[in-house]
């Protein structure tokens, strides 16, 4: 039997809730509570603290892990008796549905083991920069990318720019910065665009800001590490030529699960990976080379999709929005809180980060971490990088409740009263 069948497709959807199961959502408060009560019996999450530091990477539901471990004892007992025989066609089924659910083609999407690795294919692949050409990106895009595109200034001969995203920002002023951005560099021809930053959660209008600079002939390269499955979006949506993500962040996939998007017209733009010869075909699997990976992480894909699929995207990203914004609307009423994140839900998903006033040193909040975590009980996390200081983000999952965010906003409370 192929790992990749019906029964394990669907297998995550079978564990889920009977409210869930029925395909009909009641809207009422009361059925709306059990529901997500449901999907949170479905994580064997720990309880020495509230875990509100999800980002690194998604924890998998109970029937997601469950088809993982079978995949993994698979792979483990048959070893190459499988993967010479029957794995590829089961690996191709598993890329098949992620496309599918991506709203791109197939021979459009590879796995890669995470968003970095596909995003580093990206950017040091793209052929199309010449000796005093210029390249951007923005004091919120992650640390590996943004240390890929200052390297493209000796590998390339091009002009690295950086800049400083507004805080606090709107639509029109995100779109203002890179506007000006392009207009104060005309050689500029190719952006890195984050659609949701890891360090303090704001969602940036890509495709406004990808269709500016196409009408200039600027590439975009879209991380979209944090907004897939975060976010109720697909990558047609992004209206991207290149793009990275993460089947282990808000998926749920396995660790070391990741995926690239090269729309067909931009392949040639894309250097084939070195280690792969010039003989093999040329296909978006020859811009990336990963060597022997965990071949049950990228299987087990299917089953995390079909868990997911049932919730449904936008009910899981409204429901990503009203944790954060249970414990925002409180923190904004409270003297010395700064929220970074816009409350304009075009411009948020769940995660969000804080600073308290005058606190912008790492130093300062690693120990506002800290004390949230041995004072109350919450786990969060401290994030550098932001033009004006560094913050702590609040991350919530699907597993989380309101009385976890309400817990979080009392927390703030009394540590600056």
């Amino acid at each position: 039997m192929a790992i990749v069948d019906r029964r394990v497709f669907l297998a995550g959807a079978a564990a889920l809730p009977a409210v869930a199961r029925a395909g009909t959502f009641p809207s009422g408060a009361v059925d709306e509570a059990a529901f997500w009560k449901g999907i949170a019996s479905q994580y064997d999450v720990t309880r020495e603290v509230i875990q509100l530091e999800n980002g690194n990477w998604g924890m998998m539901a109970r029937p997601v892990l469950e088809a993982y471990e079978r995949n993994l004892e698979r792979v483990n007992r048959d070893t190459s008796y499988y993967t010479r025989r029957g794995m590829i066609a089961d690996w191709i089924a598993a890329r098949d549905a992620l496309a599918t659910t991506l709203q791109v083609k197939p021979d459009e999407v590879a796995f890669t083991r995470n968003a970095t690795e596909a995003l580093k294919a990206l950017i040091l692949g793209y052929n199309r920069l010449t000796p005093g050409d210029s390249v951007l990106y923005a004091d919120l895009d992650y640390d590996s990318m943004q240390a890929c595109m200052e390297s493209l200034g000796p590998r390339r001969g091009v002009s690295v720019v950086r800049i400083a995203l507004p805080e606090p920002a709107t639509h029109q002023s995100l779109i203002d910065a890179y506007a000006q951005a392009m207009e104060a560099n005309p050689r500029l021809k190719l952006i890195l665009l984050t659609h949701l930053s890891h360090r303090t959660g704001l969602v940036l209008p890509v495709r406004e800001i990808a269709a500016m600079a196409r009408a200039r002939g600027i590439a975009t390269i879209v991380d979209a590490a944090h907004s897939w499955c975060q976010l109720d979006l697909t990558l047609a949506d992004l209206d991207c030529d290149y793009v990275g993500i993460n089947c282990h962040k808000w998926l749920g996939a396995p660790l070391g699960v990741g995926a690239i998007h090269i729309h067909r017209a931009g392949l040639a733009a894309i250097d084939r990976d070195p280690a792969n010869p010039a003989s093999d075909r040329d296909t978006i699997n020859a811009r990336i080379h990963t060597g022997t990976v965990d071949f049950a992480a990228p299987l087990t894909v299917p089953a995390a999709l079909a868990f997911q699929e049932k919730i449904g995207s936008k009910r899981r990203a409204d429901r990503l929005a009203a944790l954060r914004n249970r414990w925002v609307t409180r923190a904004r009423t409270i003297r010395g809180i700064e929220v970074l994140t816009p409350d304009d839900p075009a411009l948020h998903g769940g995660i969000t980060a804080f600073r308290v006033a005058g606190k912008t040193s790492s130093a300062d909040n690693v120990a506002i971490a800290k004390t949230l975590l041995d004072r109350f009980g919450i786990f969060t996390v401290h994030r550098d990088g932001p033009a004006a200081g560094a913050c702590v983000r609040v991350t919530p999952a699907l597993f989380n409740t309101m009385a976890d965010m309400d817990k979080l906003a009392s927390a703030l409370e009394q540590m600056t009263t």
